[in-house]
């Protein structure tokens, strides 16, 4: 079969693998779609060392059981599953406190384990057996119920935030996750919702959605005074920093009303990961500042749940759909603008 095989930076062909073969626990799915995340992105520009090629990447799918060697799973032939991609075997402090994406001992799909950019990918029996397979019980898209690992990795950072009706909301990054927190935010009932990025091309997709400004983020600031005017010039209660860029960690502490909450939901590239940042605004703002890393079972759950409710506009944040050989095609469309997610279809 044909499957997109990482062997280092920006090698990303599609070439011929061996069809996979199930060994006792095991599960496999045919891929129905699966979307191309900011990491892969990442990976195939910068490489990244915690993937030893060759590895087939893709974990943001959803798929039907064709094969099963797992009887008593809770998933059989002609399901249509998606997956939580942590994969822990064992107990440790997080483990024992849900907190499963912080383990040290976690393993990956795409990462550690071949992935979804192919038309087939078997589920490890570690998977199958901490039953990190969701059932979808209805018709619903498989582009739209792949979105369930990226929204989860994006409720890891609400169930901190706790935003709610008293609360203004500003995002810094107007790619898919940016979008994805904005319209999260909206959803617990933020009363206004604000979307700031550099590139003009996403702020005009970010105005089709339920947000209540955009704006450009500019060397001159005057974001910052747009922001602090539409707040009634005490700033958004809550900050989400969606982009790699110190810089916008730099905002996001100085634009914060007092009290204010921030996270840091993107990492700065390893490269370069040391920020200098005005803490003075944390100190005398009184904020209170989370980060966010991968997802929890349970924000993965929370985050199936809310695709199959059909509140969350999902349909709209999926722009380009590619076959599986015109991949590469997926990466321009992104660091453009042009594309929010591109979703692959191996079986076309």
């Amino acid at each position: 079969m044909k499957a997109a095989v990482y062997l280092g930076k920006e090698q990303l062909p599609v070439l011929d693998v061996p069809e996979p073969t199930l060994e006792d626990g095991e599960v496999l799915l045919e891929i129905e779609a699966c979307c191309v995340c900011g990491t892969d992105l990442r990976t195939y520009r910068h490489g990244d060392a915690k993937i030893r090629p060759p590895r087939v990447l893709g974990h943001e799918f959803c798929g039907r059981v064709i094969e099963s060697r797992a009887p008593g799973s809770g998933v059989s032939v002609g399901d249509r599953v998606v997956m939580y991609i942590v994969l822990v075997e064992g107990q440790d402090r997080y483990v024992e406190m849900g907190r499963e994406n912080l383990t040290p001992h976690r393993t990956t799909m795409s990462y550690h384990h071949d992935g979804a950019f192919a038309p087939r990918m078997k589920v490890p029996a570690l998977g199958v057996r901490n039953r990190n397979l969701f059932r979808v019980t209805s018709d619903i898209s498989p582009e739209v119920m792949s979105l369930a690992e990226p929204l989860g990795c994006c409720m890891n950072a609400h169930s901190r935030l706790g935003i709610g009706l008293k609360d203004t909301v500003a995002v810094m990054g107007a790619g898919p996750i940016g979008i994805m927190h904005a319209a999260l935010a909206r959803l617990q009932g933020a009363q206004k919702v604000f979307v700031l990025d550099t590139n003009p091309a996403r702020l005009e997709r970010a105005r089709g959605f339920d947000v209540d400004g955009v704006w450009q983020v500019t060397p001159d600031g005057a974001h910052r005074e747009a922001l602090r005017q539409a707040t009634g010039g005490h700033g958004p209660d809550v900050v989400i920093v969606a982009v790699s860029s110190a810089a916008a960690q730099n905002d996001a502490l100085e634009i914060a009303a007092k009290a204010g909450r921030i996270n840091f939901f993107a990492g700065l590239p390893k490269s370069s990961p040391v920020a200098s940042l005005d803490v003075n605004h944390i100190h005398y703002k009184e904020l209170v500042i989370s980060g966010s890393y991968s997802e929890k079972k349970s924000d993965f759950q929370a985050a199936f749940a809310l695709l199959h409710s059909g509140r969350f506009p999902a349909d709209r944040i999926i722009t380009h759909r590619l076959p599986l050989h015109r991949i590469a095609e997926a990466f321009p469309l992104m660091e453009g603008g042009e594309a929010l997610k591109v979703c692959i279809h191996p079986q076309a």
